[in-house]
């Protein structure tokens, strides 16, 4: 019956929005400001421009509330918005961002990879520390599960740059995870943990890392 009560308050929130209700905006903002704000700041260097790609993918959720099908989950739907303004704030940063196109790319050696926890926040800012192009695909790979071919159409490069650019974000964040090893100590509290190998060797998408925060 609760989980009803939250749908019914959703919908009735969506169809306020749709017909330009302030209020509903702002609830709806604030519900899910979160959320949104968690997928920008993985495709982001810092909380300022992920707040500005966030703004902007909140304008486009009311510009085009209209059509979204009720029917379907809401959360999915933003943060399908939130990701590809990710993308287009890419896409605008593009001739910022170091890019080669190397068309096969060696997988990174996992032999000594350090086997070890590190919290949320801590490997959120080493994933801010990439460059933009490394970023992001590593974010469309590693965490949304997308191919190479599909990430190519998306940033506008080939499957190999895609490749390319995977391994560099693997190897940069090894680099980090290894450097970091000294100066690591165990966060108390109730801090969330999962194992920072996976995320690196994983040729797929980790469910573990979309379980604890970072998802679509």
């Amino acid at each position: 019956m609760g989980h009803n009560m939250v749908d019914e308050q959703l919908k009735q929130l969506i169809t306020g929005c749709i017909e330009q209700d302030r209020k509903c905006q702002k609830q709806l903002y604030k519900l899910f400001y979160g959320f949104a704000m968690g997928i920008c700041m993985r495709y982001t260097g810092n909380r300022d421009e992920a707040a500005e790609v966030m703004n902007q993918g909140f304008l486009k959720v009311f510009t085009h509330l209209a059509k979204f099908d009720q029917a379907k989950p809401f959360k999915a739907w933003l943060g399908r918005i939130m990701m590809n303004a990710s993308i287009d704030n890419y896409r605008a940063n593009l001739k910022m961002a170091y890019m080669d196109d190397i068309e096969k790319a060696e997988d990174i050696s996992h032999d000594d990879l350090p086997d070890r926890k590190l919290a949320f926040d801590e490997l959120l800012a080493m994933v801010q520390k990439l460059p933009n192009a490394y970023r992001t695909v590593f974010n469309l790979f590693a965490i949304e599960g997308y191919g190479h071919d599909e990430i190519g159409e998306m940033l506008g490069i080939s499957a190999g740059t895609s490749k390319s650019n995977l391994f560099k974000a693997r190897a940069k964040l090894k680099d980090m995870i290894l450097q970091a090893e000294g100066d690591y100590r165990s966060p108390g509290g109730n801090m969330v943990h999962y194992s920072t190998v996976a995320i690196i060797k994983n040729d797929g998408p980790d469910e573990n890392l979309k379980q604890r925060g970072f998802r679509i």
